[in-house]
């Protein structure tokens, strides 16, 4: 049995879904924004209000939801991977995260 989850994807530009309800690992999912549609199976148990990788994200690479950056990835996220504190880092409000124009 196929089932549609619930999920969304607020802006084209986002690297991350966020699941609306929970959804098991091995499940694909397909999400959809203004005319960019991605088919994803994610890699683990996904809760409901958590995110998860929607493409590839390098290490280094900020981290993309709602069209806001919402931290830094710590290390390479695949698609359908769980996306948390686990493989991000925040960045807002950190001094030594300041780009200081010289």
């Amino acid at each position: 049995m196929i089932k549609n989850y619930k999920t969304i994807l607020m802006k084209p530009e986002d690297l991350v879904a966020t699941a609306l309800e929970n959804i098991p690992a091995n499940a694909i999912v397909t999400v959809s924004c203004r005319g960019k549609n991605l088919t994803i199976e994610l890699l683990e148990d996904i809760e409901f209000g958590h995110k998860f990788a929607v493409t590839l994200i390098t290490e280094g690479t900020d981290i993309l939801k709602y069209g806001e950056v919402i931290g830094r990835a710590s290390q390479n996220i695949e698609p359908g991977a769980h996306v948390h504190v686990h493989n991000i880092e925040g960045i807002r409000g950190r001094g030594d995260q300041i780009e200081i124009n010289k």
